[in-house]
């Protein structure tokens, strides 16, 4: 049987279920009644032949000048390059590559060490996911890192790559800016058992990532319920009225009983402020009626001082039209020119009332 072999070929043969030759580019004739089959390759991918062991070809002298090989160790990959070009990565194993058209290199790179640290992002970016890790820590954020749940070390905010090996690679980001934590819908007794709903807000900073991971377990939950506490101890002590007329100084003591913690909770308190005290329903009705009440008090004070003024001014009128008779009969004639002014005819008795005041104010 005659087969040709192309140029960008390689042909095997094999008699009998064992390999005994490389075939060149070429004509070549197969004696099938011998037993003799091939196989052919294209030499612009790696050597890989169906039934056929690498370790088998190299022991030809042929195939060892045609192609170059590697050989990578457990715990390694290789950067494979063509032509000085990364054109893949390669796993433990032995790899055969023809080196007719294409120069070939290989760079080991040891995987048994957690962090890459000889491997550049671009590089990486040919290598298959399932090997490594990318970690990635925001800005205004601090990263802990753990090897197999023990922590190694704090990640300032970046891109972080590490090797998947036997070490188990974990991470926790922790928010380094100023954070808001709302207390909201307090049930809260004061001393004279009333039932009141508190809206709390206090801000602050984590201080020590490390610590607070390590040390503290929830620390959002640790610090509400100090301050949650600092409220009820505050409120507890007053009756609903004090508590009323302080109930701006019950920021001031939450703060200071948080400052007073801070260290042990490894955070900076900035701030603490109360947001509403919610009534009951009937305690709610009660001081409307108590405003209502009050308001209208004002109004009638109001209304009176109003009233007095009123009456002092006509007092002083009242003095100043006795005293001086001209000025009498000038008000008068200003009433009488109103009335003029509004009405059409005034009949009285038969005469015509409205044109006598007419001539009575022409006169004057």
């Amino acid at each position: 049987m005659k087969i040709i072999i192309n140029e960008n070929e390689r042909g095997f043969l094999i008699k009998n279920g064992i390999y005994r030759k490389m075939m060149m580019p070429g004509r070549h004739y197969i004696k099938r009644i011998m037993g003799e089959t091939y196989a052919r390759v294209n030499i612009a991918k790696s050597v890989e032949v169906a039934n056929i062991d690498i370790a088998v070809l190299l022991r030809d002298k042929e195939f060892q000048n045609s192609v170059v090989s590697i050989d990578v160790p457990d715990g390694y990959i290789a950067l494979h390059m063509e032509n000085n070009r990364i054109a893949g990565t390669l796993k433990s194993g032995t790899y055969c590559f023809w080196k007719s058209y294409r120069e070939h290199s290989f760079k080991l790179i040891d995987i048994s060490q957690t962090d890459i640290t000889d491997v550049t992002p671009e590089q990486l970016r040919l290598v298959s996911r399932d090997l490594y890790s990318k970690i990635e820590i925001l800005d205004g954020e601090a990263g802990l890192l753990f090897f197999d749940g023990k922590f190694k070390r704090m990640l300032e905010s970046g891109s972080y790559y590490f090797w998947n090996n036997m070490q188990k690679v974990t991470y926790q980001s922790v928010d380094l800016r100023v954070q808001q934590l709302d207390i909201a819908g307090q049930e809260i007794l004061t001393a004279d058992k009333v039932s009141l709903r508190i809206n709390f807000v206090c801000t602050y900073k984590i201080a020590d990532a490390v610590k607070i991971v390590s040390e503290i377990k929830d620390y959002k939950t640790q610090i509400y319920t100090l301050t949650q506490l600092a409220l009820r101890e505050y409120i507890g002590k007053f009756r609903f009225d004090e508590l009323l007329e302080q109930k701006d100084s019950i920021a001031a003591f939450v703060l200071k009983q948080l400052k007073s913690k801070q260290e042990s909770l490894f955070v900076e308190f900035f701030d603490a402020g109360l947001k509403d005290i919610i009534l009951p329903g009937e305690i709610r009705d009660i001081m409307n009626t108590v405003l209502v009440a009050e308001k209208n008090a004002q109004a009638n004070v109001i209304s009176r001082r109003e009233e007095v003024a009123s009456t002092r001014s006509l007092l002083n009128t009242a003095k100043l039209m006795e005293e001086n008779a001209t000025l009498y009969k000038l008000k008068e004639l200003e009433y009488l020119e109103k009335i003029c002014d509004k009405v059409g005819n005034i009949s009285v008795g038969g005469g015509n009332l409205l044109s006598e005041l007419r001539k009575i104010v022409s006169v004057s």
